[in-house]
């Protein structure tokens, strides 16, 4: 019997599949080897401090084989996620990516910017929206409902812990997910200066459009 495709929890020994697949996904849903020297800095800011301050709110999708292929994963708290992001996460990482000396000028300083800099994070306009989310599938595992399955299992979970709503920051550049986003019924949420990113939120109870 062909093994098939399923949901599951989080498992440490996911993490390595887990940043292949943050790094294989980061660019506007596409590879972000090209465009980084150090591509391995996304997942330390996207995809590992979840896993290590929130685990039992990451799921994988698994290929049947044991292999992760796709994930979602995010916090139920944000404010407290960035205050645990800066006090239990940032020490274990800053040495390997250290904050850029003046205006960053390359992505790779980009991004460490953004590490050194959870704060980010707490916005007031997402204040009504505690809760965020990643979500990222392997190219050959897309356009499949698999990413629908995904969120379900997320919104039911920030639902079992009595989170009213959930946000998310997107690449605007990234129509692709826009569309899958609109059809999961998130809707946009205004900010000051969002520059290249586009905001999102719905409540966790609300049901998704066909």
């Amino acid at each position: 019997m062909t093994p098939t495709a399923a949901i599951r929890p989080y498992r440490p020994g996911d993490a390595p599949a887990l940043d292949d697949i943050c790094v294989r996904t980061a660019h506007n849903g596409q590879d972000s080897r090209p465009f980084y020297a150090d591509p391995g800095i996304l997942p330390v800011i996207f995809a590992a401090p979840y896993v290590h301050l929130d685990p039992s709110l990451a799921f994988v999708l698994d290929d049947g084989h044991g292999r992760a292929v796709g994930y979602i994963l995010g916090t139920a708290d944000t404010p407290r996620f960035a205050e645990e992001f800066r006090s239990t996460w940032l020490p274990r990482v800053a040495d390997r990516h250290p904050a850029p000396e003046g205006p960053p000028r390359t992505p790779d300083e980009v991004m460490a910017g953004l590490l050194h800099r959870p704060e980010r994070m707490i916005v007031p306009e997402l204040a009504a929206y505690p809760a965020h989310l990643h979500i990222d599938l392997l190219p050959g595992w897309q356009g499949r409902g698999h990413g629908r399955a995904l969120m379900r299992t997320f919104l039911r979970a920030l639902r079992g812990r009595g989170v009213p709503a959930v946000h998310l920051v997107m690449a605007t550049a990234n129509t692709r997910a826009r569309a899958f986003y609109d059809r999961m019924g998130f809707h946009e949420i205004e900010v000051p200066d969002p520059g290249e990113v586009t905001c999102l939120g719905r409540t966790t109870d609300e049901p998704d459009r066909p």
